[in-house]
């Protein structure tokens, strides 16, 4: 198994865990940005909590899951947006308008799409969530 991408493989063992109905699922190596993205994903409700435990070699990530993800992904490539154009992201990553999240990595901080807009701020596409 490739581990280029930790983000892309942290989502999408969370969404086999989730599609078989498990209650929680291990997140390995663990790294930042997985966690602010779990941040984000706790907030909105798409997680329950997750826990950090270092085992030596990179940490695991221990994620609670409620249940609630339809679909949840890394965006490759990690496209750059214009405070004006995540519209077109939207319709292309989300089923509908106003339901799930583009998470990206703005000069601000990693933030939803949501936030980016209404603080102006362009970026790069890390992952969505629904």
């Amino acid at each position: 198994m490739g581990l280029n991408d930790t983000l892309s493989n942290a989502l999408s063992n969370i969404l086999n865990a989730e599609k078989i109905g498990r209650s929680f699922c291990l997140i390995k190596p663990s790294s930042g940005l997985t966690k602010i993205i779990l941040n984000i994903m706790k907030t909105h409700g798409f997680i329950k909590d997750y826990e950090v435990v270092e085992d030596g070699k990179g940490g695991l990530i221990k994620v609670h899951l409620l249940g609630s993800i339809n679909k949840c992904g890394a965006i490759k490539p990690r496209f750059p947006v214009e405070k004006i154009g995540f519209e077109k992201f939207e319709k292309r990553f989300l089923p509908a308008k106003e339901f799930g999240l583009i998470i990206v990595s703005t000069s601000k901080g990693v933030m939803t799409h949501k936030e980016a807009i209404e603080k102006n701020l362009g970026g790069k596409l890390l992952a969505f969530v629904y």
